[in-house]
């Protein structure tokens, strides 16, 4: 299960990948925000990470107008790795190097069609597990 959570400047983006991703059949769970009216992001942030530390969902996709903001908040919580990603390449990198739990995007810089892009690339790639980059993320990961 994808948890996904939006503020009001994702909300739109939010919709649309909803949609698609539906279309391809994968689960998801809809953290909010539910309209266009102003909200305070980091309330999903929070949620939605608190699913995927949990591991009620595998992965989490934030979006708020720039997606900075919910990277932030998310990665405010020991073990989430929230990556604010605007290209392809972070979006496969991101995973294979960080193992980077939550995707942020932004709803007003990332149009649509390369939102969608985004994401798949972001769900469908692996963690490498190469020992460097598990040194680095248990470096990441003590306090």
């Amino acid at each position: 299960m994808i948890a996904i959570g939006s503020d009001h400047g994702g909300y739109a983006l939010k919709q649309e990948l909803l949609q698609h991703l539906a279309g391809q059949g994968v689960e998801t769970k809809d953290f909010g925000c539910y309209s266009e009216a102003s909200c305070d992001y980091p309330a999903y942030a929070k949620a939605v990470a608190g699913a995927v530390k949990r591991g009620e969902a595998q992965l989490g996709i934030l979006i708020c107008g720039t997606g900075i903001g919910m990277s932030i908040a998310a990665n405010k919580i020991p073990g989430i790795r929230a990556a604010a990603v605007s290209d392809c390449f972070t979006a496969k990198a991101t995973r294979e190097h960080n193992d980077a739990n939550i995707l942020c995007l932004g709803g007003r810089t990332v149009g649509p069609e390369l939102a969608l892009m985004i994401a798949d690339i972001f769900l469908s790639t692996p963690f490498s597990g190469a020992e460097r980059h598990a040194r680095r993320i248990a470096q990441i990961e003590e306090e």
